[in-house]
This record gives C-alpha cells, structure tokens and sequence, in this order.
C-alpha cells in the first residue's frame, strides 16, 4: 500500500510540473494594480484634454478638423505612454518574480502568451485607427471597442498563464459591450475597465499567488 501511495505521489507530482510547464506564472499582481492607476491618472488627462476642447468651442471659436486631429493626437499619445509604462512596469515586476522563483521570464509559453494576447490587441488597434480616421460619430464606440478586443485577448491567453485572468477578460468584454449602450460615457467606462477593475484584479493576484514571495 506504502509502495502504491508513492507511485500515485510521483504520478501527482509530475502532472504538476507538466502543468505548471505548459503556463507562465511569473505574472505580478502588483503590475495590475501599477497599471491601472497609469489607466486612471490617464483617464483624469484624457478628460482634461477633451473638456479643454469643449470649452474651447462653447466659447464660439471655430474649430477646424485640424483642432480635432490635435485632440486624437494628445489622447493617443496619453494611451501609448499608459501602454508603454504598463508593459515596462509589467516587465520589471515579472522578471523580478521569475528571478524569485527559478522560471525563465521569455521561454516558449511566454512566446505563446505573447501571440495569443496581440493578435486580439493587434486588431482591435487597427479597428480604432479606422473609427477614428472615418470621424462620422463612430470615435464614440473607440472606448467599447479597446474593452471589447482586450478582453478577448485575455480570455484567448488565460490557458497559457494563471487560470483568474480568464474572469478579468470576461469582466472586460461584459464591460465593453455594456459601454455600447452608453456611448457618451467611454471615458468612464474605459477608467473602470482599464483602471478600477485592474486594481482590484491585481489586488487579488498579489494576496492570491504573490505576498508570501
């Protein structure tokens, strides 16, 4: 019987390690919660930026398309340093784990996480470009479609990583389809996918997998 416990023991524990082979579990908990306070300070600019030009026109100055453009540009530029500064702090965060644990930070899951993440991320980019190149009214639905395609992106990624960022996707994609129905409200709903519901998803992650490293 001793002898057959220790099989089934052995048998465990090389499922585990086949598991645990196959996921990259060197994300950090802390990173979310970094990265969506970038999201909601980049809210608070976005807002700033976007008030400015109302109040601009309101005062009746006349706003060419160019006026327009420049406020596209100073929020894509505001999303690309958020992005930048995510994926940096992400990076630094994760490697720093991975030292920890004796995992290697780039290996062939992480390249799996990467493409399963950027082919979503990739096209629901290029789909705001063209909402925002058409400028028809369609710019509203911007803030939706991010939420939408980057919950795909996690749920399509989870089986490669921790199984809880599969819910966050869902959250993101719930949300996303809900900011549909509320167009005039993107930026809100962008600050609580991008920023509240990264806090509390990192929250979890560092008391989860991460305090007791």
């Amino acid at each position: 019987m001793k002898k057959e416990d220790e099989q089934l023991e052995a048998l465990h524990d090389i499922r585990k390690m086949m598991q645990e082979s196959s996921k990259f579990l060197s994300l950090s908990g802390l990173s979310g919660i970094i990265a969506g306070c970038y999201a909601l300070i980049g809210a608070y600019v976005g807002q700033v930026f976007i008030s400015s030009y109302g109040l601009a026109k309101q005062t009746g100055k006349d706003y060419e398309q160019s006026d327009y453009t420049l406020l596209v540009v100073k929020i894509a530029l505001t999303c690309i340093l958020i992005l930048s500064a995510s994926i940096g702090t992400a990076l630094l965060l994760s490697a720093k784990k991975a030292k920890k644990t004796n995992q290697k930070l780039f290996d062939h899951t992480s390249k799996k996480l990467f493409w399963q993440m950027m082919i979503p991320l990739a096209a629901g980019g290029l789909f705001c470009l063209a909402l925002l190149y058409h400028n028809n009214g369609m710019v509203l639905l911007v803030s939706p479609v991010m939420l939408i395609f980057y919950g795909l992106a996690l749920i399509a990624s989870s089986k490669f990583t921790v199984h809880d960022i599969k819910y966050l996707g869902y959250l993101e994609l719930v949300l996303g389809l809900l900011a549909t129905f509320f167009l005039g409200h993107g930026l809100l709903f962008w600050a609580l996918g991008f920023g509240v519901l990264h806090i509390i998803y990192g929250s979890i992650m560092w008391y989860k997998y991460d305090r007791n490293n």
